[in-house]
């Protein structure tokens, strides 16, 4: 036996009065668009999340995989046709130049003998050196020498352009802040008028825009339990950027790290060992060479094989999100979330 309201639902005047509704809403949404404006009672939910929605998704790039194409590029493609040749790390979800919804990545090679131009920009960029001697990079007329594992720092609107001298490629992984120039579009790049800017050596041990990997490494292993996390950061304490902001991690054999679940993105790249990642309950395997990002509000912990100690690079926007009042991770105190008044 029907209901009393199946009934009423069923009846013509209820459907007549239905069609009429949908009638006029669907002329009120014609009149709202044709003076450029929408309801936002009808994308609520979308506009309004209850929790973070990354469009981007943990993925993984295998060095293995694309070091041979990067040296194809290198033989193909001079530098004269490429300002950088760099191939970007474009999330699946996402076009260039999204890694993850707020952080750029990509390896740039630099050959014998080459010179990637000077020029300057407001993106700011920090640089980890995978592989390859005799490259440098000069920074605003300090020339600095490339050492694998070394982080390179290379502010906003400083004039910089790399070299390399000897044999064999030069590669490192480019970070940059450039997915914050698609929502906030005020960047500016300027090109030197010569290949090189005017630049002399100093010493890379004692520059403040270099963080060498001997440091990192003794600092990592100098801390106590099974997994060690430092910061980079700058003499007076503070991140290297106020977008960017860059981490090393070490793991112990057959050890992991604790579970995470922050607002941050990051992208890792593999410095020493193997392992896997698990993210939001999805295994990603690792090893030498291989970067892969987390995007954010992913939870994740880190795994090292048993076969030897791993060791992490990561860079990440939590210095921008910090600053912004965004940044929260899982565990939290409500309270401390509170913007006091």
């Amino acid at each position: 036996m029907a209901s009393m309201t199946e009934t009423i639902n069923n009846t013509p005047a209820f459907s007549d009065a239905k069609r009429v509704s949908e009638h006029v809403s669907n002329s009120l949404l014609t009149e709202l668009e044709n003076h450029h404006t929408k309801p936002l009672w009808a994308q609520m939910s979308k506009l309004n999340p209850p929790l973070p929605n990354p469009t981007a998704i943990p993925h993984i790039w295998r060095y293995e995989s694309i070091r041979p194409h990067l040296l194809r590029a290198g033989e193909l493609i001079t530098e004269k046709q490429a300002e950088r040749r760099v191939v970007m790390l474009v999330n699946p979800t996402r076009n260039a130049p999204f890694t993850t919804d707020t952080i750029y990545a990509g390896l740039q090679l630099v050959m014998p003998n080459e010179t990637a131009p000077a020029h300057r920009h407001t993106a700011f960029a920090m640089r980890f050196i995978i592989e390859g001697s005799g490259g440098f990079t000069a920074v605003h007329g300090r020339r600095i020498k490339m050492t694998q594992g070394d982080v390179i720092l290379t502010p906003t609107w400083n004039w910089h352009d790399h070299g390399k001298d000897g044999s064999g490629p030069m590669i490192w992984l480019d970070g940059l802040d450039l997915p914050n120039f698609v929502h906030f579009p005020v960047h500016f790049v300027e090109h030197y008028q010569h290949q090189r800017y005017p630049a002399r050596d100093v010493n890379t041990s004692a520059s403040p825009i270099v963080f060498p990997w001997s440091k990192m490494k003794a600092a990592l292993d100098a801390e106590e339990g099974h997994w060690a996390m430092k910061r980079y950061l700058k003499n007076d304490g503070s991140d290297v950027s106020r977008t960017l902001g860059g981490a090393a991690e070490r793991i112990d054999v057959g050890e992991s790290s604790p579970a995470v679940q922050e607002t941050s993105s990051s992208v890792y790249h593999v410095v020493e060992g193997s392992g896997y990642t698990l993210i939001n309950g999805e295994s990603y395997a690792w090893k030498r060479g291989d970067t892969y990002c987390i995007p954010a509000w992913n939870e994740y912990r880190h795994f090292a094989d048993k076969e030897q100690t791993a060791y992490l690079y990561r860079f990440d926007d939590k210095p921008l999100l910090k600053a912004l009042g965004f940044y929260r991770i899982k565990g939290q105190c409500d309270d401390s979330l509170v913007t006091p008044h």
